[in-house]
């Protein structure tokens, strides 16, 4: 079994210089990186900021002047017959924004360009705030009812926005379907390897990958994960609505905790961002263009703004206007990067493990380990570092399962625009939990798919490039609806708003009139 698994490992070797050549390019081209400064902005970063900072322009800087609305209409107490309410909506997202990657995607990042890779996360975080406001705003102008159900996003719009074309739907739902069961595996290995981890660290003892304990576990998530998939929607929302704010808040505690022991380090922390981002010390390559690749790079890989993958959630979402959910996206971006990223950032930039006597072994380390060696470093004894290491453990076994669960939810929605026949959508559930229970299998054999990670950064930059140039299709669409929204006339929602047929919000105004 173990060659197995190993032999299909090693069929995607092809995938990391592949992943790295579209995040690169044209950078890795001499012509192109010999042009002062311009040479060090990758295609990928010059799409990804450049639009959030042409649509921060275009919308009056809607995160900033809109991010109180946000967050009166997540405290908006509603029911909701058909959908699910803006709050539901903004957990469902933050089960996907708020993913392993707000720890071992920012520990890589700084293991790679640096503690200024963070300075950067922050940048492309704010400006892709006004971008995850564009994407949602247009998935609520063109999502569809099914039943007592909203189906929108990435595959809607597209088809929409490309003259109705059946084929680009069906391409667009077809990539977010292949990204997110190739990102599947890496999520079931996490949630097992993590629970195996926390047993560890209550009892002292080591176990074995081949003990009954790991089996059990293995076939309880694949149950728990089948029972929340095929509840639909709604199911997925009422455990992300139980578990992100438990995840984020006893993350956000354990580590604001570290920070109070360790107030002292703080000015080195701002000392080290700040002068990282523009200054990199040689450990980490001197190249200016690293750091920043590396922050833009995991920023989207965090907060997900300008993929289209978290439109899905926004086009589920009951609003009495499509820019609402806009405003409520934009804030997801912020609690992803701005505060739980920047945790992650406080724990391994203050720690100093890695420019001490020890930096080489933890450089050896992956980034799991590098994290939770980081946070022991900031804990006084240890009693507490047991402690510290297991509410770590615990906050990223709950990040890599609403990850899971999220992008089998997404999956299916995203299969609504290819058919909505059951016999479609119950296909999609059952691969998804058969490829999920493949990256638990993995687990359980000692086999971390390293390549299967790649596959994960190739998917993010192909459907970057698939969705932003939708977003600037849709964007009249988008101003137009942030004017209206903005005047606050009272007046409905419909075609007449935008230019364009958006059959939903046009029944929604004939039953006001």
């Amino acid at each position: 079994m173990e060659h197995l698994f190993q032999a299909i490992n090693n069929i995607f070797d092809f995938v990391i210089p592949v992943s790295d050549f579209f995040w690169d390019f044209p950078t890795n081209f001499s012509w192109y990186a010999s042009i002062p400064i311009l040479g060090n902005f990758s295609l990928a970063v010059i799409l990804l900021i450049g639009s959030g900072i042409y649509f921060t322009l275009k919308t009056g800087f809607i995160q900033v002047t809109h991010f109180g609305k946000g967050i009166r209409i997540l405290a908006q107490k509603k029911r909701d017959e058909i959908g699910i309410s803006s709050l539901a909506a903004f957990f469902l997202s933050s089960a996907m924004r708020v993913g392993p990657g707000n720890i071992l995607g920012v520990t890589g990042a700084i293991a790679v360009g640096g503690p200024g890779a963070l300075f950067w996360m922050w940048v492309s975080a704010f400006f892709g705030m006004a971008t995850a406001y564009t994407e949602a705003v247009l998935a609520q102008i063109f999502k569809e009812r099914k039943k007592d159900e909203f189906v929108g996003g990435l595959p809607f719009y597209g088809k929409v926005l490309l003259g109705n074309k059946l084929w680009a739907g069906i391409a667009l739902s077809l990539m977010y379907i292949i990204y997110a069961m190739c990102c599947l595996p890496a999520q079931g290995f996490n949630v097992v390897s993590s629970i195996g981890q926390m047993v560890e660290i209550t009892t002292g003892a080591s176990l074995e990958g081949t003990s009954v304990f790991y089996y059990v576990v293995a076939l309880l998530l694949i149950a728990v994960t089948a029972y929340i998939a095929f509840g639909g929607i709604r199911k997925v929302t009422k455990v992300t609505d139980k578990v992100v704010p438990v995840m984020a808040v006893v993350y956000v505690a354990v580590v604001f905790v570290l920070i109070l022991l360790n107030l002292h380090s703080v000015p080195y922390f701002l000392g080290a961002v700040f002068g990282g981002a523009f200054t990199p010390q040689a450990i980490f390559g001197g190249v200016f263009g690293t750091v920043l690749v590396q922050g833009v790079k995991r920023g989207l890989m965090s907060n997900e703004a300008g993929q289209g993958t978290i439109t899905m959630a926004a086009g589920a979402a009951n609003t009495n206007h499509p820019c609402e959910q806009g405003c409520v996206q934009s804030i997801g971006v912020f609690l992803d990067t701005m505060v739980i990223c920047t945790l992650t950032g406080f724990v391994v930039v203050m720690a100093h493990v890695w420019t001490g006597s020890e930096a080489e072994a933890w450089f050896a380390l992956d980034r799991l380990p590098k994290f939770l060696e980081s946070a022991k470093a900031l804990t006084p004894g240890t009693a507490m570092n047991a402690v510290v290491a297991f509410l770590l453990t615990f906050c990223f076994c709950l990040f890599a399962f609403t990850c899971l669960v999220g992008m089998i939810s997404f999956s299916e929605i995203a299969a609504n625009r290819i058919s909505s026949r059951k016999r479609v959508i119950y296909t999609v559930r059952i691969i998804g939990i058969i490829i999920t229970a493949f990256g638990i299998a993995c687990s359980l054999a000692g086999i971390e798919l390293g390549n299967l990670w790649a596959i994960s950064d190739l998917g993010n930059i192909l459907i970057v490039f698939a969705n932003v140039p939708l977003l600037y299709l849709g964007a009249k669409y988008v101003f137009k609806a942030t004017s209206h929204y903005k005047k606050n006339d009272g007046s409905a929602f419909d075609s007449s708003v935008i230019g364009h047929s958006c059959p939903y919000w046009d029944e929604e105004a004939d039953k006001q009139s």
